[in-house]
């Protein structure tokens, strides 16, 4: 068994809900907005105990975009929840005016996000929305792996001056990091030390590298683990120090390979350290209805995928 005990399996949506209301027991500047989703991405613990700091913005995640900028240019430090489809692909003119060029202090709780969805198939299951915010200028990317992580993400965020994406999800999946973890934005995490390949993971990939790596060792492979829990401002320092030791690469995510955090990975080993880098992403098409068991199968985003990845990275070395 990997070294990280699975405490449980819980939901990273649950973990927001928790930060959330952890940070606005502590400033009361920290202001919340829902698109008729606030039981879906766990705003409403906050809003019974904060109903003056909540406002129900209804299905119009435009409008609550520009009225979150509105209140952050007023002092206030505004959560705006929805499914990340809708943070994101609906809304993109608003969040890259209001929020990104505007250096508004708005942070997107973006829930729901990428294929572990299920059964909701392909029109919610947004797999670009990565790719998309952090291509804006300022825009801090965060995509955390478990429910622990999330929580004191958010709190991190919450103390972050500038516009943050946030991005969980919905299913139920190992929590393993620790309860009490201090997050800091823009710092990978080395969960496992190996000297043969590099696994870059993010989100609920994070678990399945770290299997992946338990199988990896049976074979005499040793595999350094890295939580890449912000993708924008990327790590470097710690991803070029596993490049340089081990000389390829993996990279796992739940995201589209186009636009995704392998990408940006690649792209700076481009001009820093040339290694081999394999991809475990979506490729080109979209989801599907499915359990998200299913669909991480289907998809090849398991433990089995990577272990096959880290294969390969390794026969190219």
């Amino acid at each position: 068994m990997t070294k990280y005990t699975n405490t449980g399996n819980k939901d990273t949506r649950s973990g927001f809900g928790e930060g959330l209301l952890a940070a606005g027991r502590e400033c009361n500047d920290i202001v919340a907005l829902s698109a008729d989703l606030m039981g879906s991405v766990k705003m409403d613990g906050f809003a019974k105990e904060f109903p003056q700091r909540f406002f129900q913005c209804g299905i119009a995640e435009a409008n609550m975009i520009n009225v979150a900028a509105g209140l952050s240019l007023n002092g206030k430090i505004p959560f705006v929840g929805t499914f990340a489809a809708f943070a994101t692909g609906r809304v993109y003119d608003q969040v890259r005016m209001a929020v990104a060029y505007s250096e508004t202090n708005v942070k997107i709780a973006a829930s729901h996000a990428g294929i572990t969805l299920g059964e909701d198939g392909a029109t919610h299951q947004i797999l670009e929305d990565i790719g998309l915010m952090r291509m804006l200028p300022g825009m801090v990317v965060i995509n955390p792996c478990d429910f622990n992580q999330t929580k004191n993400a958010t709190i991190a965020a919450a103390l972050w001056k500038g516009p943050v994406y946030l991005r969980f999800g919905r299913p139920s999946v190992p929590n393993f990091t620790p309860e009490n973890q201090t997050f800091e934005i823009g710092k990978a995490y080395k969960l496992n030390e190996g000297k043969d390949v590099s696994i870059f993971a993010t989100g609920h990939l994070v678990w399945e590298a770290l299997l992946a790596a338990e199988e990896l060792e049976k074979e005499g492979i040793g595999a350094d683990v890295i939580n890449i829990a912000t993708i924008k401002p990327l790590d470097t320092a710690t991803i070029l120090e596993s490049v340089k030791k081990t000389g390829c690469v993996v990279t796992a995510e739940e995201h589209f390979i186009y636009g995704g955090m392998g990408e940006m990975i690649a792209g700076m080993l481009a001009t820093h350290c040339l290694a081999p880098v394999e991809y475990v992403a979506i490729n080109d098409r979209f989801g599907q209805s499915g359990t998200p068991s299913e669909l991480m199968k289907a998809y090849g985003l398991d433990a089995e995928h990577i272990v096959a990845a880290a294969r390969k990275a390794l026969s190219r070395k």
